[in-house]
């Protein structure tokens, strides 16, 4: 076969910027990867912190410096950014009106939660790798406990959020309430204005209740200590079928919280019965 010449652009970089508006250190700046150090502290955290998720800066300054690691609050700080991981309670500035707007109160309360698709809970959780980290989110239905979907990003933006909302609603039908944290991703006029959208009731965790989103936190917690903890992957695409390969797996178990049921199967049954 005959190699295929790709052509020079006629335009040099110098202009090519100019008509991108990119500045041209931008093209020759190679990002800083996190240090070794740092991504193993940060898998040790994960560990810990999906068994003790209350876990504070200042405690998880002195976890780590029982284990040999020379850390301060700054240090910490930065690392629970990295990995998502914020403290809820109280702010000034949720008593801004632009921002009570979009939190909304917690409706599973309560609430007798009785057929497939009546309730689905969302979350987002950092993954760690052999060489870095990924974010991942996913949707579970609450009556069935079936993954209605997930995704894997480097990144959390409210957009990959909807992404993978608008594939699950597309495969599995709308869902009638849709709880969440109050983090920066569903506390966003886009996100708010999407679910109403298309007719969701928005609900979210209340300041200080950890369990308000249980069910999605069990899940977390069993992917990664039956999988992610136990298969390091080296790339974004080794992650993502690896984690396919779990759902699939998780899917055709049996669950005692749904009578010893697989849930894929059980969800199902519930949508013919229902038909």
């Amino acid at each position: 076969m005959e190699a295929v010449k790709l052509k020079r652009s006629p335009l040099s970089l110098r202009r090519q910027c100019e008509l991108l508006c990119v500045p041209r250190s931008s093209l020759y700046y190679a990002p800083i990867p996190e240090k070794p150090e740092n991504l193993k502290m940060m898998s040790l955290m994960d560990t810990h912190l999906t068994s003790h998720p209350k876990e504070g800066v200042l405690s998880m300054v002195d976890w780590l410096q029982e284990r040999g690691y020379p850390v301060g609050p700054k240090r910490v700080r930065r690392m629970f950014r990295l990995m998502g991981h914020e403290t809820i309670y109280r702010r000034k500035n949720l008593t801004k009106v632009a921002l009570k707007a979009y939190i909304k109160p917690y409706l599973l309360r309560g609430l007798k939660i009785e057929r497939a698709n009546q309730v689905w809970c969302t979350d987002i959780t950092y993954i760690p790798m052999a060489k870095g980290f990924m974010y991942m989110t996913a949707y579970i239905d609450v009556y069935s406990r079936k993954i209605m979907g997930w995704g894997i990003s480097n990144a959390m933006s409210k957009q990959w959020c909807m992404d993978v909302l608008e594939t699950a609603m597309a495969e599995n039908g709308v869902p009638e309430i849709i709880n969440s944290d109050q983090g920066s991703q569903y506390t966003s006029p886009s996100w708010t204005n999407y679910l109403e959208g298309k007719g969701i009731k928005i609900s979210m965790d209340g300041k200080g209740r950890a369990t308000d989103n249980i069910w999605i936190e069990r899940f977390w917690k069993t992917i990664k200590y039956n999988h992610i903890y136990l298969n390091p992957c080296d790339t974004g695409l080794e992650l993502y079928e690896g984690v396919q390969t779990y759902i699939e797996y998780y899917h055709q178990k049996k669950h005692q919280g749904i009578g010893m049921k697989p849930n894929d199967a059980y969800y199902k049954s519930l949508n013919q019965n229902a038909a």
